[in-house]
């Protein structure tokens, strides 16, 4: 199984989740968990931080998705930040750049995310 460690913290009632490693097919799921445990929990304003993602595949961008329709649902925010050449390729690529709000910097991730 592919390691992956996920940070989080929450900054001005924004919840920063910071993927460290490869999102893929075998830990995708435990991603997907972690992320939409927040939804439910009420967090709606989500920014995930892939200055440290190696690595995302199709599972991956699945579980960017599921995501951004939930909080879209609750009238909410998910904005993507850092996104190195390689993962912002993979966004580009599949269309789903254009899909979430994407900033160079964590700080302007959060302040889209605020509102």
């Amino acid at each position: 199984m592919t390691a992956l460690t996920v940070t989080e913290e929450e900054i001005d009632g924004v919840v920063v989740m910071a993927p460290v490693g490869r999102v893929d097919s075998a830990n995708a799921k435990a991603f997907e968990t972690e992320v939409l445990q927040k939804i439910q929990d009420g967090m709606s304003r989500i920014v995930l931080d892939f200055d440290q993602l190696e690595y995302i595949s199709s599972a991956g961008l699945r579980v960017v998705l599921i995501a951004g329709k939930k909080v879209k649902a609750t009238g909410g925010v998910l904005a993507l930040c850092k996104l190195g050449p390689t993962i912002h390729d993979v966004f580009e690529i599949s269309g789903f750049i254009s899909l979430f709000p994407v900033h160079d910097s964590r700080e302007d991730a959060i302040a889209a995310a605020r509102g």
